[in-house]
């Protein structure tokens, strides 16, 4: 069965009808790029043709490049994936130039490929569904519109205009597309779409490209128009500061839209598509369609939910504690439709914690992405309280206290007697040990960990601890619960500080270290934001505050002590150890940490900081592999040691849980696309240097010893 079906009617319209086999969405796969060019040929030998129109058989117009594909793209094939998308290109350029009106009819979703054929036809109608996106996206996943997407988007709106859809990724619905004039009109249903474009063919015979139309010109200007290249002067640094040389992808759009905006149309494809095979052959594509598409998906499908467990929704949730936390928690549960009790010591601060989501709701409402009503709907769902009876019938209980034990010993046994049989227990802690909590319950067997990230309306990730006695349905019920409230979860079994929290110290501490050794301290700040940490390691820790830190260490040091086993002190202890008691800086919440913050200003670093700066001498790049290495080495220790059981939740759960570098595809994957051997003399290279805590574990020596990726 081909990928698109030829139809012409009476009215010599022919009907092309997208409909990819054994898929429930069209791509740009092998099976498309034939049936396009067998039509492009049957085309060519019309002899009464009025007009075309794409068209779609799925639920959606067109999903975009077939990644699967696109991900085997390598630099040794190059010309051979350079040709296949130029080929492309033709057939779409060609369609598009037969002399004869072509239209879109949008049915659905059109995004990156889908949205480029769009774009390659002369008018487009869309179905008036507010749930569409329209789009190219990919330079989320380290990719450029390859499909003609950049050429077209700068001819329709100009330069800057069509920057943050093609350097951001920007997705719109159909109204805004209409008021882009990228969609020229909305229809009401599939017949509706249909008898619009056959009539808009009928009253306009000849039609073609407006950019091919003579004397066009692109909106706002070329790149020689004063305006313009005034933008474009400062741009490309703007660009670098936001990127700081991590991603090639947004350079690369830029470059092909500036270089394609100066010559004609297809000149322009060509040089497009240079760029795209030099993005989709590279490595930073690779890393990146890795985690964000198939390791995302490989979640989404369930990857490391028990199998065997039918599947569960939460029908009334309760969270222990309004603070910053909890009240994030009863948020992000109610706006998917779940009623919530907040329970707090008194209901002044329950309420408070409600206040919270009235805050973001209110927000949205003035915006204009909410409606009034839905907003009082939601809010009605989350009911405050300091009684433990208001409890009673909810099926999932999370607590989210303070890092205490004895603390949320007392809360547990507080607020599990008001579980529905066969409900779930949750702690939100961040390094407590779960099978340690689960003794102050009546039923390990239903006691799990859910560690969210601040602030919980923004943070994706939810990660899962399992407890030495928590059962595979208590699993399976916290997995669909973090998927119901639409985050991703991710599995770890338990152990101090788990995998997120214990990874994520290892990078403030490496920053700690380095300020301890007389780096300066803008530079240890400038040397994490190249490596694409999101912040430097001194900013992070003024977030999660200097005496936090100080407390979780000392608990860390005596559970050890305890176990027999000992923590070594370093110069980042020194360094927690004197901002506080010494300086009295206690971080951000205190006002005055690593960073100054002064009321009607930005921050900036603590001239204090000179108490340590000797300007010690240290290559950028070395700090650089400092931060990158001791993330990506104790990452692969979780998963050596069984913390973690899955290299996809490590990738997925170090960007979105820690900030690890995104253009690595995760910190796993670092150590996978650096080159194992490298990166194993590497390893070896910084524990001589700066010692154990960059050794080389066992996974990573068998790994580049039978040159097989860590998976």
């Amino acid at each position: 069965m081909s990928a698109i079906q030829y139809e012409k009617n009476s009215d010599g319209i022919v009907i092309l009808t997208m409909d990819s086999p054994n898929q429930s969405a069209n791509t740009m796969n092998a099976d498309f790029r034939v049936a396009l060019e067998n039509v492009v040929s049957k085309l060519k030998s019309e002899t009464d043709l009025k007009g075309v129109i794409y068209r779609s058989a799925k639920k959606t117009f067109f999903a975009g490049g077939d990644l699967d594909e696109l991900i085997l793209a390598t630099p040794d094939k190059a010309t051979e994936f350079f040709n296949m998308t130029a080929e492309l290109k033709a057939d779409l350029r060609a369609i598009d130039t037969l002399g004869v009106p072509v239209v879109a009819a949008i049915n659905g979703t059109a995004l990156g490929g889908g949205w480029e054929i769009a774009l390659s036809c002369h008018y487009r109608i869309a179905l008036n569904d507010p749930k569409t996106k329209l789009g190219l996206p990919e330079v989320t996943l380290g990719l450029l519109p390859g499909g003609g997407g950049v050429v077209r988007m700068v001819r329709l709106l100009g330069l800057q205009n069509a920057f943050p859809f093609l350097m951001e990724g920007k997705q719109f619905g159909v109204e805004k597309a209409k008021s882009l004039g990228l969609v020229n009109e909305l229809a009401d249903s599939e017949q509706d779409m249909l008898d619009k474009a056959v009539a808009w063919i009928k009253a306009n015979p000849k039609s073609q490209q407006p950019y091919d139309v003579k004397g066009y010109k692109i909106p706002g200007g070329d790149p020689k128009t004063p305006a313009v290249a005034q933008v474009l002067a400062i741009a490309p640094a703007m660009l670098r500061d936001k990127t700081k040389g991590c991603y090639p992808a947004p350079e690369a759009i830029m470059s092909a839209a500036v270089e394609g905006a100066q010559v004609d149309v297809d000149t322009a494809f060509r040089i497009e598509n240079r760029y795209f095979t030099q993005l989709a052959t590279g490595q930073v594509s690779k890393n990146m369609i890795g985690t964000f598409w198939h390791g995302l998906n490989a979640i989404k499908s369930g990857a490391s939910r028990p199998k065997d467990v039918a599947k569960w929704q939460a029908t009334k949730v309760a969270v222990l504690g309004a603070g910053m936390m909890g009240a994030g928690i009863a948020y992000s549960t109610a706006i998917k439709g779940i009623p919530v009790i907040l329970k707090d010591v008194s209901l002044e601060n329950a309420e408070k914690g409600k206040a919270y989501s009235q805050k973001l709701l209110d927000k949205r409402v003035s915006q204009g992405r909410m409606t009034a009503e839905k907003r009082d709907q939601i809010l009605s769902l989350i009911t405050p309280t300091a009684n433990a009876e208001d409890l009673k019938g909810v099926d999932l209980i999370i607590e989210a206290v303070f890092e205490n034990h004895e603390l949320k010993a007392k809360v547990t046994q507080e607020a599990e007697q008001y579980l529905v049989e066969g409900g779930v227990f949750a702690s939100n802690t961040s390094t407590l040990p779960i099978t340690g909590l689960a003794k102050a319950s009546k039923d390990d067997k239903s006691f799990i960990g859910l560690h969210f990230f601040s602030p919980v309306d923004k943070m994706q990730l939810v990660e899962i601890i399992k407890g030495k006695n928590t059962s595979a349905e208590t699993l399976a019920k916290a997995y669909d619960y973090v998927q119901q409230i639409g985050k991703t979860p991710i599995v770890v079994n338990d152990s101090r500080g788990f995998f997120t929290s214990r990874v994520f110290g290892t990078f403030v501490q490496e920053g700690l270290r380095l300020l301890s050794e007389g780096v300066h301290p803008a530079k240890i700040e400038m040397a994490a934001l190249k490596a694409g940490m999101p912040v430097g390691p001194l900013a992070i820790q003024d977030e999660v505050s200097l005496t936090l830190s100080e407390h979780v260490a000392k608990e860390t040091r005596e559970a050890l002590q305890a176990e027999g086993k000992d923590l070594p002190r370093s110069g980042a202890d020194d360094v927690i150890e004197s901002m506080i008691h010494q300086f009295n800086r206690k971080g951000k919440a205190a006002g005055a940490g690593f960073y100054e913050y002064p009321e009607n200003g930005k921050k900036h670093l603590w001239d204090g900081l000179s108490h340590w700066n000797k300007n010690t001498p240290i290559a950028e790049q070395e700090m650089i592999d400092r931060f990158l290495f001791v993330q990506s080495l104790d990452t692969l220790r979780c998963l050596e040691e069984g913390v973690l059981e899955s290299v996809v939740d490590g990738n997925v759960g170090s960007i979105f849980g820690i900030g690890f570098a995104p253009w690595t595809g995760g910190a796993l994957q670092f150590l996978n696309q650096y080159g194992l051997e490298n990166a194993l003399k590497r390893a070896n290279e910084l524990e001589a240097k700066y010692g154990e805590r960059f050794k080389a574990p066992q996974k990573l020596k068998d790994a580049a010893a039978s040159n097989q990726p860590i998976k």
